[in-house]
């Protein structure tokens, strides 16, 4: 077996550690010119004015008229402002669209592309980028610690992740206190979304030691402690746990890549606007059982190493942890007719999809789609 491992985000984890980020610039030389991409929330409750304030001059800039899912044009915006302004560094706060913006936005800065001219066109960026500063308030995506931006071209109807090795940030911050005003149901998705991520990196095509040890530590943690960080959003263990999960779950796919599960959300946060981590844990269960004796009993051995019997029994886990932190376990409410189920199938066939340990097949994906179909 011949494998890679690479991981080039310095991390600082822990309670409070958000007010660390003008030490990290300076650390860095950079003592002005920051751009803060900030989620609107953040931006209205005066947590950004207060990054800024805290930076001492660092920071000059913000920036957070984006979407969830941030659109190509508004990545372009984000650049135009680098340019404009001849910032310096970026700091990222917010989930997972804060990180996506701001990882393009801090390499396209330099150019005087478009971000759409490499999105899903196999065009390779640009390697030059600012400086970014990661500082997550979600845990869920891992994106603090990966080197993928996932970006939607709406004029076009795409979703696609752009992979590059600029987009890793230069230092992630990680700071459970951030996660206590999340809304349960982004909890819930975004933990969801680090499940999938865990299983999915370990089963993927790409799999290697260093990610499997990552994955088997994350996984079991979001089962522990997703419930309770749902329905006790204060428990400060379970906040800290879940971050913690996140930004191992990060590690664990980021050189593996996701998979299956993460293939067909995209159409089906595309198309039909659920969230993406409850898109991924929606069909987690059903390519668990799929993959359940692939790759010579690996994924057995996952299952077992995480507490299970077997795969079986991992993937009625899943569906029964779905079910108590409130996300969808099947799409009857949405009324899909036969031509909505042949989009799924036809755009599910996404490039992540062929990292699947099993060949997906689109009677496979026509079986699993009618059966959510019908289910509550």
């Amino acid at each position: 077996m011949l494998w890679d491992y690479q991981q080039p985000v310095a991390i600082r984890f822990g309670n409070g550690r958000v007010r660390e980020i003008k030490d990290v610039a300076a650390e860095m030389g950079l003592t002005e010119g920051g751009l803060l991409v900030s989620e609107r929330l953040f931006a209205k409750n005066g947590t950004a004015e207060r990054i800024v304030k805290d930076s001492e001059g660092a920071i000059s800039e913000i920036f957070s008229e984006f979407s969830p899912n941030p659109d190509v044009t508004e990545v372009d915006k984000a650049a135009a402002l680098i340019r404009e302004k001849n910032l310096k560094f970026v700091v990222a706060m917010g989930g997972g669209s804060a990180m996506d913006l701001a990882k393009s936005a801090a390499s396209i800065a330099l150019t005087n592309d478009s971000i759409a001219d490499y999105h899903g066109t196999g065009k390779a960026m640009p390697q030059e980028h600012l400086p970014i500063i990661a500082v997550p308030t979600t845990a869920g995506t891992g994106s603090e610690v990966t080197c993928v931006s996932v970006l939607t071209n709406r004029a076009l109807g795409k979703k696609a992740p752009i992979v590059s090795d600029g987009f890793f940030p230069s230092v992630a911050i990680i700071d459970p206190e951030l996660t206590y005003s999340v809304p349960p149901h982004v909890t819930a998705s975004t933990g969801m979304d680090v499940l999938s991520q865990a299983i999915e990196g370990y089963w993927s095509k790409g799999h290697q030691p260093i990610c499997d040890a990552c994955a088997i530590h994350a996984a079991p943690l979001v089962f522990k402690y997703l419930p309770i960080a749902v329905a006790e959003p204060d428990n400060a263990e379970a906040r800290q746990k879940m971050c913690e999960a996140s930004v191992i779950a990060g590690l664990a796919f980021t050189l593996p890549k996701t998979t299956s599960s993460h293939a067909c959300s995209f159409p089906l946060t595309n198309i039909h606007g659920i969230a993406h981590g409850e898109a991924c844990g929606l069909t987690l269960d059903w390519f668990a059982r799929i993959n359940a004796d692939a790759q010579h009993g690996r994924v057995q051995e996952f299952a077992r190493a995480i507490g299970f019997e077997d795969v079986g029994a991992m993937a009625d886990a899943i569906h029964e942890l779905k079910a108590k932190v409130g996300l969808r376990t099947g799409l009857k409410d949405l009324g899909l007719s036969a031509e909505q189920i042949d989009d799924l199938v036809r755009i599910s066939r996404h490039p992540n999809l062929y990292n699947n340990p099993v060949e997906i097949t689109d009677e496979m994906l026509r079986d699993m789609y009618e059966h959510l179909a019908a289910t509550d």
